[in-house]
């Protein structure tokens, strides 16, 4: 026994000396751990959204991203905020689908120590403390610009002061950028007597839901000068309506269709005259969440809100070597 003692004992200061000849393996670098909420994957626009978000929370760049995608719905939101604090994230970035209903879940998460980054659409909380920065578009903006440019092709065709009727398609009802975009258009309505609103469809920014609801429209009432759609995939829906129906998209004899995103293959549209004019909105937020991510690591206190940087198209600033450029 005293022998299997001694044995053990050398045995062991063996193991120490080699150990103490090696230089310890260095830590790992730890990964800031961060739940995404994403609305979903009905448009182009919310496909780059995730993409850019996906690329910039990578392994790679430091991160590990838990992603949710809630299908518009939601209650999948809720849910999700809810398994991410029980998961214990350092960060959640909410892509929120409407603006109010958050309150109670966004407290939960400021009681576990959980920051709140909201990107894209805005939210409506009693406490704007419950949320540390917000990422994302003027949507009011992109609206005046789309009314603004409206007014000066009229005033160019010699029709300002004519009956103008507006067919508006609106985005999902309550998100931040379909109040803002309708805010836009309905003050726009007010300060010209002679502009009408034919009709508001909700499409729900969905090509699908705008192509069928549009068709639809056009069985009854064909007398359409504008149609004013609240994101690029309804008016890709509209535009197939419209020409189903013998009309024809651009030009001064034709419907003239102004759109919001400025994704690629609208901004082909809009190089073929399809669409007359398109207010970006810029989807690549990622690089810009995880700067802020960055700033909250360091200690620091980012901006409570930021504005991306935006462009305005119309038919003829639209090339071929500006769609190859395009990210999205």
């Amino acid at each position: 026994m005293k022998r299997l003692l001694q044995v053990m004992l050398l045995l062991a200061a063996v193991l120490g000396l080699g150990a103490c000849g090696r230089e310890a393996a260095p830590a790992e670098k730890r990964l800031v751990r961060v739940g995404f909420s994403q609305v979903g994957s009905e448009s182009s626009w919310r496909k780059a959204n995730t993409a850019s978000m996906t690329a910039a929370l990578s392994e790679e760049e430091g991160f590990e991203l838990l992603f949710d995608n809630a299908k518009q719905r939601q209650e999948n939101q809720l849910l999700a905020i809810r398994n991410f604090i029980q998961q214990d994230v350092d960060y959640i970035v909410l892509a929120p689908i409407a603006e109010s209903g958050w309150d109670d879940v966004l407290q939960e998460a400021r009681d576990a120590g959980i920051p709140v980054i909201i990107a894209d659409r805005m939210i409506d909380v009693q406490d704007r403390d419950l949320y540390v920065s917000r990422v994302g578009s003027d949507f009011l903006k992109e609206g005046q610009q789309i009314v603004r440019w409206l007014e000066r092709e009229l005033e160019r065709r010699g029709e300002t002061g004519k009956p103008l009727r507006i067919l508006h398609i609106q985005g999902t009802d309550g998100a931040t950028s379909q109040l803002l975009r309708t805010q836009a258009l309905e003050e726009a309505v007010k300060a010209h007597p002679e502009w009408e609103i034919a009709a508001r469809l909700p499409g729900e920014y969905t090509e699908a839901k705008s192509y069928e609801l549009v068709r639809d429209f056009l069985r009854t009432d064909r007398d359409i000068d504008v149609v004013y759609s609240e994101n690029d995939n309804m008016s890709f829906g509209a535009i197939r309506a419209l020409e189903e129906a013998g009309l024809s998209c651009g030009g001064d004899g034709g419907v003239t269709v102004l759109s919001f995103d400025a994704v690629r293959e609208a901004l082909r549209l809009c190089m073929e005259g399809k669409i007359s004019a398109c207010a970006e909105c810029n989807p690549l937020h990622g690089p810009r969440v995880a700067a802020l991510i960055r700033q909250l690591e360091r200690g620091e206190t980012p901006e409570k809100e930021t504005f991306v940087e935006e462009a305005f198209f119309e038919t003829g600033d639209v090339t071929e070597e500006l769609l190859r450029s395009r990210e999205y």
